[in-house]
């Protein structure tokens, strides 16, 4: 008995040992990015322009780093709010732990270099070299033209800063280790003459991350062969669900039969009609997580260089419901 005893503790400290193995390798070979560039970016007017234009209305920094207002149509920001941070993408939402939007102001990004702005919004990576969870999705802004970004940076420390002390991330087992496998060097790209409509078009639509919410996920990782088909869920404060759409060419479930000027106006109408309130609790569980008035600030050219970039992609046979009171199956 005592022998048998001898070995079980012997596996005991023997499993105890290669997992302490394996995390100290984990924790010294990742997050594997390079450090952040020595970087100091000049705030041109026209730099300052095109940064407050992608921040604002591309790839929508605004819409998760600020206040949304869920009794109107499309949670609009609320005034006062921009870049303060602190609202909660969790296990409330279905995630594997709780994350908080950083404050994004000069009060939270101070003592940060743009070199460690750059990194972070580009590889997922902090000024202390922690990992960031991919809600925001920094792989796809690491695939951006460099200038673009650093114009998003050079932004970021014009905006009023606030003063809002937002909480830790913390992550369910075994997220910890894995998020720290996830940041990569980023791969900057050339922004496309935009009279290459179609990849012109690609490019915008990589930098407002249409795909993040429009493609379905089975635990984080996409549905092969459903990009853009949409059905990803979101619950709404209110209660209930709304699903994305399906933006591919498909006539029958997708935009198939929507024309250029169609697809441009379901945008800009949107942004430029007041916003619609929604007063009874009923009634807001026909919200939408879609920030209309945001995306419908985009130029007519973006907007119909994305349309021409989704009708260039595979239809894909996808009807969805777009509301209901309870989860669908994945």
């Amino acid at each position: 008995m005592k022998t048998f005893l001898k070995i079980g503790l012997s596996l005991l400290v023997i499993v105890a040992l290669a997992a302490g193995a394996g995390t100290a390798y984990v924790y010294a070979r990742y997050p594997a990015v390079p450090p952040a560039e020595s970087l100091t970016i000049h705030a041109t007017p026209e730099t300052l322009a095109r940064g407050q234009y992608l921040f604002e209305h591309v790839s929508l920094c605004v819409d998760c780093h600020s206040t949304r207002d869920w009794s109107k149509y499309g949670a609009p920001v609320l005034p006062g709010t921009i870049g303060k941070g602190g609202d909660l993408y969790g296990t409330n939402i279905g995630l594997p732990g709780d994350f908080y939007a950083r404050n994004i102001t000069p009060a939270g990004l101070g003592e940060w270099t743009d070199g460690e702005i750059v990194r972070a919004v580009t590889t997922g990576v902090d000024r202390d070299g922690e990992p960031l969870f991919p809600i925001m999705p920094y792989p796809r802004y690491g695939r951006m033209a460099k200038d673009d970004v650093e114009a998003i940076v050079a932004y970021l420390r014009t905006i009023p800063a606030i003063s809002n002390t937002v909480p830790a991330h913390t992550f369910n087992f075994p997220m910890q280790f894995v998020t720290r496998t996830i940041p990569a060097p980023a791969q900057f790209s050339t922004r496309p003459a935009p009279d290459d409509t179609v990849k012109y078009g690609e490019y915008v639509t990589n930098a407002a991350a249409c795909t993040d919410c429009h493609t379905p996920q089975v635990q984080g990782a996409s549905v092969p062969g459903m990009d853009f088909a949409g059905g990803m869920e979101f619950p709404l404060p209110a209660g209930g669900y709304v699903r994305s759409a399906n933006i591919t060419a498909d006539a029958g479930t997708g935009i198939g039969t929507w024309t250029e000027q169609q697809f441009v106006d379901k945008f800009t109408a949107l942004a430029a009609a007041p916003d619609q309130v929604l007063t009874a609790p009923e009634d807001r569980k026909n919200n939408t997580v879609m920030p209309w008035k945001a995306y419908g600030g985009m130029t007519r050219e973006d907007l119909a260089a994305i349309y021409a970039y989704l009708r260039s992609l595979p239809p894909v046979v996808h009807r969805v419901e777009k509301h209901g009171d309870t989860p669908q199956a994945p």
